[in-house]
């Protein structure tokens, strides 16, 4: 294990990282709170402080351990979710739905302002790898938050935003019964390869081409 490049790259991802889980977790505090819900405000974790969201095990402890484990080669973790107590909502069923997708919502924008940030230093000539690569890695990450958490499945912001939009009754029992596991059933898609293979890789390369769609014109401009 080359040491000096882990530093680095732990450095360039680092920004785009912790930007990237913090407002993901304060944007589902402000959209609850928006349609009715303070839990998030009480407890304090309605707030862009990136200490509040951190959780120790996911958000720093695994992602190591898997670096080192496998050598860079998968990478996972997660932050402290913000309470939501959606019997609090004005219409529950629907405005879960809403809450569920602020937080990829919130990396998509991500995405596409570290995408200018990109486009601005191509074109007004920096070359300094650190700053061009962090602006790739903050592309990279929101993306891979965005498809991620969009998986339709609970505990997932996907599953939040199925079980909103399934018609009451028996759908939304079997998807209530599923979330106590859905961690560990996410866990395995993944590990099996078909979380990557059919929904990751997808969705992604959907998002680069918008991103690349909506860049045309500031490319155009800085040429």
């Amino acid at each position: 294990m080359d040491f000096s490049n882990l530093i680095q790259t732990v450095l360039i991802y680092a920004l785009p990282v912790l930007f990237a889980i913090t407002v993901h977790e304060a944007a589902h505090g402000y959209v609850a709170r928006h349609f009715g819900d303070d839990t998030a405000y009480m407890m304090g974790r309605l707030t862009l402080n990136p200490l509040k969201h951190i959780d120790p095990i996911g958000t720093i402890a695994m992602p190591l351990l898997l670096y080192f484990a496998t050598s860079g080669a998968f990478l996972f973790g997660y932050a402290k979710p913000v309470p939501v107590n959606f019997g609090h909502l004005r219409h529950p069923k629907r405005d879960m739905v809403w809450v569920a997708l602020a937080g990829p919502a919130s990396n998509f924008v991500q995405a596409i302002l570290w995408a200018v940030v990109f486009v601005a230093l191509r074109g007004f000539g920096v070359q300094e790898r650190f700053f061009i690569e962090m602006a790739q890695a903050g592309m990279l990450v929101n993306l891979v938050m965005w498809a991620f958490n969009l998986f339709p499945l609970p505990p997932l912001d996907g599953g939040r935003v199925l079980a909103g939009l399934l018609p009451r009754g028996g759908a939304q029992q079997i998807m209530a019964r599923i979330e106590p596991f859905g961690f560990f059933i996410v866990m395995g898609l993944v590990i099996a390869g078909i979380v990557g293979t059919w929904w990751l890789r997808p969705l992604m390369n959907a998002g680069y081409f918008v991103l690349n769609l909506m860049m045309s014109p500031l490319v155009a401009l800085l040429r």
